[in-house]
């Protein structure tokens, strides 16, 4: 069952709140800097825009690395969400407030725009920032459960790896467990939905360039999968008593 909580009046304007808003604002903004330029820059040696197997590696890798270097970066912070989805998932299992998610996923998507907008000015110029949408003969069905199964992936391992008090020593390889997870899916899904997995991700670049063809999919996707993630392992794999505070502002 979920175990959703409000949290105290004052959290949203506390101190520490605050401060870990911030930093999943930079980490957020550096993750999406590197993850979108990754593909200007592809796009910018192909002009032609046909995705090849070496753009697909090279693109997924970009991803996966800047989400191991960015979630290490402040997991002693905020815990190292960078992604509107992963803070839905822990809100589930209760392991993050409403009042701190919502500061939260302020802090990730100014963060997001924030990249699309330096990257435009810097780099794409007059063209276009490249945004999530789906490939041509990809259904809205289909594109869907991609992202949820995806981000279910994200936060499944999130959960093993980093909230499960059993983890153990596993622990000190949360980011790179949690990177190399976006990276494999990114192998799956980029041909097809871009393999956004965060609602962050996408928001940047599409207010940016303005693009909102089924735009709405990447929301939906990712907080279901988000969602299903974090009430499946913290109802069946976080026992009762295992420790687990009812309420953890990170990780």
């Amino acid at each position: 069952m979920p175990k959703l909580a409000v949290g105290r009046r004052d959290e949203a304007t506390a101190p520490d709140a605050i401060k870990a808003a911030t930093a999943e604002f930079i980490a957020t903004f550096l993750f999406v800097f590197i993850g979108l330029g990754s593909i200007s820059a592809y796009n910018k040696m192909y002009h032609e825009g046909l995705m090849t197997a070496a753009g697909l590696v090279a693109i997924a890798l970009a991803h996966g690395f800047a989400l191991v270097v960015t979630v290490a970066s402040i997991a002693n912070i905020s815990g190292g969400h960078v992604n509107p989805a992963v803070t839905f998932g822990l809100l589930v299992g209760g392991h993050i407030t409403i009042m701190r998610s919502v500061v939260y996923w302020v802090g990730q998507l100014l963060g997001a725009v924030l990249a699309a907008a330096l990257l435009k000015w810097v780099i794409v110029s007059h063209e276009p920032v490249p945004a999530h949408t789906l490939a041509a003969g990809v259904s809205i069905w289909s594109g869907l459960t991609l992202e949820i199964v995806m981000t279910f992936a994200l936060v499944f391992v999130v959960y093993a790896t980093a909230v499960d008090p059993k983890r153990g020593s596993i622990g000190v390889v949360a980011p790179l467990a949690i990177g190399f997870t976006v990276l494999a899916c990114s192998l799956v899904g980029l041909p097809y939905t871009g393999a956004s997995m965060n609602p962050a991700r996408s928001f940047g670049p599409a207010l940016i360039s303005w693009q909102w063809s089924r735009h709405w999919i990447y929301w939906l996707g990712p907080f279901i999968g988000g969602a299903l993630a974090g009430a499946i392992y913290d109802g069946v794999f976080i026992s009762e008593d295992s420790g687990t505070p009812a309420v953890a502002e990170e990780y």
